[in-house]
């Protein structure tokens, strides 16, 4: 009997950021669990990173699939922003997506594109997992951010901070739901989980809102009768220090910068982006296009090898193995 590994399809980003770097940097690094890799992008940006880093993709124990969108013959210019690059990293994503969609692929990871670049094709475009959930056909999605220390997953991301506090309890019922599996998928059979409240001292019983009495702990108490291991609303100013040093797996932030701050601050390098709500295994760098250093071989391939080791991981524990004799 053979088993084999993940398949993982990964997307280039867009071509004049670091996604070509990083992905070709994390390829090259021993640590990387088995998997069969396929890498979607064009050749131009890949030539691009292969001589600024000296590391080839031809090299690699991987795939490479030139989808066509860039020029061979022109190079790119990096850190620059134009549409043709925005659209090409939207086909990529396209493409990977559909690939795990069909059955192709059982886990895909994205390397960082420019939402501004997409805007300019007039592609409404707010992030990936907004997008592909749209792809996917399915509404109720979610971010969840992941490091060695600790996990958190949000009610909310993308939206404005005045729109981030209008709660709604089965949409946080829902997020807590969608970080508990995620949790199992990752090997934590029963994890703790801590629901921040909205409110400075989650809300200190009304005296700073009534939000976190009216929506949070409804949802909260509603999974704790379905067998999750939560509590909350707490206070969201000290729960992660206390989560961080082994309080609890996972924290469930309201907004955004609740979360991504927080686990930003404790390992920028290496914690993961990761889709939820989707039918499909989706993780990412958890950093943008860097314009800045692009093409000048300075970007870590840290996160992005940590991006591919996560997706490698939900996908052996999703996923029947595969066997053949």
């Amino acid at each position: 009997m053979h088993i084999y590994p993940p398949r993982i399809v990964i997307s280039l980003g867009d071509p004049a950021g670091v996604g070509a770097e990083v992905t070709l940097k994390a390829l090259s690094a021993a640590e990387l669990p088995a998997a069969r890799v396929l890498v979607l992008g064009d050749r131009a940006a890949v030539a691009t990173a292969e001589a600024s880093t000296g590391i080839h993709m031809a090299e690699l124990p991987v795939e490479f699939r030139d989808c066509g969108m860039l020029s061979p013959d022109e190079p790119v210019r990096m850190g620059s922003l134009r549409a043709e690059y925005g659209a090409a990293a939207m086909r990529y994503v396209k493409d990977a997506t559909l690939m795990c969609l069909h059955g192709d692929a059982d886990a895909m990871v994205t390397a960082p594109l420019n939402k501004e670049a997409v805007a300019l094709n007039g592609i409404p475009f707010s992030g990936h997992t907004e997008y592909i959930a749209e792809l996917c056909g399915v509404s109720g999605s979610c971010m969840m951010l992941t490091s060695e220390r600790l996990s958190v997953v949000h009610v909310s991301t993308h939206v404005s901070l005045r729109r981030a506090t209008e709660l709604n309890t089965e949409r946080i019922i829902r997020t807590i739901e969608l970080g508990y599996e995620a949790m199992r998928m990752m090997g934590k059979e029963r994890p703790r989980i801590a629901v921040c409240g909205l409110n400075p001292h989650a809300g200190e019983h009304g005296m700073f809102g009534a939000e976190d009495e009216a929506f949070i702990l409804p949802a909260v108490d509603a999974c704790r009768a379905r067998g999750i291991a939560c509590e909350g609303p707490v206070a969201a100013d000290t729960i992660f220090f206390k989560a961080a040093r082994g309080s609890h797996d996972l924290v469930v932030a309201m907004y955004h910068d609740q979360g991504h701050i927080p686990m930003k601050l404790l390992d920028f390098e290496a914690t993961v982006n990761t889709s939820l709500g989707i039918p499909l295994i989706r993780t990412s760098v958890d950093h943008g296009t860097a314009f800045d250093i692009a093409g000048k071989n300075l970007a870590s391939g840290a996160n992005m090898a940590a991006a591919i080791r996560l997706a490698v991981t939900m996908a052996s524990h999703r996923i029947p193995a595969r066997t053949k004799g």
